[in-house]
């Protein structure tokens, strides 16, 4: 391909939104282009690159024995009310109302249409095991797209689903994809690590990310150091802290006004205490903004359809109490894990209000009714505690003196004690101390179970006759990601460096004076060789010099530079560079085709799998 006929547009400025490296990157080296908010064009060279992952994660998928299909990006919303998810998903989920009244949605994931096509056309456990999979957009209504690609509003996924009859087929198909995950990323040339990771609104019994280590990356990576341990943060489990022990006798529990004093902060600075010391109370309830959208969407479905009604609310009046120590933060996934019930938000201020009695900032655990509470769930570090200062659940008052155990339960019939909190610097995880570092997530698998089997009907005939509904499997990879995990992994200060395999071409022939007639005739016989080997080779043929051509050639990355000079044509010799090294090396005219056939070789078989 001639630069001169390709859309390659770079730029010396970004705009300012533009936070991380590889957002900043691929507008600059003219791979991508913003059409909205979080929704980016690809242009050539960017193109090329995701076709190159595509590629890769078709022949992982198809080599694994999955089978590629196609769903719809718009689904019927009744799917999703069968599941459920249409309220969890929230206002993240892009719903729409077609000419015929019908609710629909911009699919953010395709469980529910698979599960769809399964119930209809799996009915027999010699059909099973099965896997499929697509690669399509998604769409997703992020409150605050950045970022670039790694957090946008429509984004190319692949997502696989497996159906399985047996627990144990279940775990083979598991590890198949988890086998097949480990190739790609490897193929693509990502240095990636495996965590435990929470199903989170996926649902299910267990679950894998993998995850590029990067300082620009929104997730957090909780391992040991003796490598016996790693997990998201939403997943990381911490040992329990020893129980306090306090040699005197403890008061009673007794009220302490605090007017105007609802946060952490300021009751400790109000009563001369520490965050360690606090006890807080959060109220989680169900009917949250999500409910409320619900409801709005179905009245507006309504006046299309008379007969249409809001879904059932099953998920609606459900409440929830956390307890926390003071210096500690609330993990959503821990606790709804916990639950085991529907998706939980944190209560507004006047559910707060109407069910503490109190306004926020003075909620406590001390003398609840049970009765309105659908489940109270202590933190093993609560339950620890010796003594500590609580909400009142009275406006302007607060309790010191309270005892877990003693003045509330760690124990009964709506009462667990458990892990839910997120760890922080100084846990433990079988008593090696834990450790952080930033990642980007680029591949989930999850064992989903029957959650969405059961819903929707996905069954078949056992060896006896019998009805099962179908062990499913849910995996998926983020193929934007990958390209912006492999920018953010490698770069310099004067642009990409592309692995060979996904690299949007793998040599640049590079003529430095195209007014020479020798150095044009030597770029072009380089160049037609390259192409009649095989190489997937740029030729820099603009009338430009020689210094706005290598800039380009660094920016966009292209792994190998042929730079052809009348200096060095008389010489009969040209430049041969890789761009992840400092310094080029002569190579003999003749010879140079050869030279970069072997170095791409060589930077394809470390990536070989």
């Amino acid at each position: 391909m001639r630069y001169s006929q390709m859309l390659i547009p770079t730029v010396k400025e970004v705009p300012a939104e533009a936070e991380i490296t590889s957002h900043k990157l691929m507008i600059r080296a003219g791979l991508i282009r913003k059409v909205a908010s979080g929704t980016y064009t690809y242009l050539p060279l960017g193109w090329r690159t995701l076709k190159k992952i595509i590629n890769i994660v078709r022949e992982e998928m198809d080599r694994a024995g999955a089978q590629e299909i196609i769903v719809p990006c718009l689904q019927p919303l009744d799917l999703w009310y069968q599941t459920g998810r249409s309220v969890d998903y929230g206002e993240t989920m892009f719903r729409l109302i077609d000419r015929h009244g019908r609710g629909n949605v911009l699919g953010p994931t395709a469980e529910e249409v698979f599960t769809f096509h399964a119930a209809a056309e799996l009915n027999s456990y010699k059909q099973l095991p099965v896997n499929l999979y697509q690669i399509t957009p998604k769409f997703r209504d992020e409150f605050r797209p950045r970022f670039g690609v790694l957090r946008s509003r429509e984004f190319i996924m692949k997502d696989a689903y497996s159906f399985d009859a047996t627990p144990e087929s279940l775990h083979k198909s598991y590890m198949a994809m988890y086998d097949a995950y480990c190739r790609v990323f490897k193929r693509c040339g990502l240095e990636y690590v495996i965590v435990e990771a929470e199903s989170g609104e996926m649902g299910g019994t267990g679950s894998h990310q993998f995850t590029i280590p990067c300082e620009s990356g929104e997730d957090t990576i909780v391992y040991t150091a003796d490598s016996s341990y790693a997990a998201n943060l939403e997943k990381a489990a911490v040992d329990p802290l020893p129980k306090e022990v306090v040699p005197v006798e403890i008061p009673p529990a007794q009220d302490v006004y605090t007017p105007n004093v609802g946060s952490i902060e300021a009751v400790c600075a109000f009563l001369k205490t520490k965050p360690q010391d606090m006890i807080k109370t959060l109220v989680l309830s169900t009917p949250n903004i999500a409910v409320e959208i619900e409801q709005g969407f179905v009245k507006e479905l309504a006046k299309h359809d008379g007969r249409r009604t809001i879904p059932s609310q099953d998920w609606a009046g459900k409440y929830v109490l956390a307890v926390l120590r003071g210096d500690h933060e609330l993990n959503m996934e821990k606790l709804m894990g916990v639950w085991g019930g529907w998706h939980l938000d944190l209560a507004d201020p006047d559910t707060i209000e109407r069910m503490t009695n109190a306004k926020v900032g003075f909620a406590g655990p001390v003398g609840v009714d049970l009765a309105c509470w659908d489940l109270i769930v202590i933190d093993h570090a609560v339950a620890a505690m010796a003594v500590g200062v609580t909400g009142a659940n009275k406006t302007d008052y607060h309790k010191k003196n309270v005892v877990p155990g003693r003045d509330f339960p760690l124990k009964g019939n709506k009462v667990k004690v458990a892990d839910i909190r997120l760890a922080q610097p100084g846990d433990t995880h079988n008593g090696v101390p834990v450790l952080f570092k930033k990642g980007i997530e680029v591949g989930q698998v999850f064992k989903l179970g029957t959650k969405y089997s059961k819903k929707l009907g996905a069954n078949f005939k056992d060896e006896n006759g019998g009805l099962q509904p179908c062990l499913m499997g849910c995996y998926g990879i983020g193929i934007n990601r990958i390209m912006a995990s492999a920018i953010e992994l490698y770069n310099d200060e004067n642009g990409i460096i592309w692995p060979i395999a996904i690299a949007p071409f793998e040599a640049i022939v590079t003529p430095v004076n195209q007014d020479d007639a020798d150095v044009v005739r030597v770029s072009q016989e380089i160049y037609g060789k390259l192409m009649e080997a095989g190489v997937e080779v740029l030729l820099d043929d603009r009338d430009l010099r020689g210094g706005i051509k290598f800039k380009d050639a660094d920016l966009i990355g292209i792994p190998i530079r042929i730079t052809v000079g009348k200096k060095s044509v008389v010489e009969g010799n040209v430049e041969v560079k890789l761009r992840a090294e400092p310094q080029s090396q002569k190579v003999p005219i003749g010879e140079a085709p050869q030279k970069v056939a072997e170095l791409i070789n060589s930077l394809k078989e470390r990536l070989k799998v």
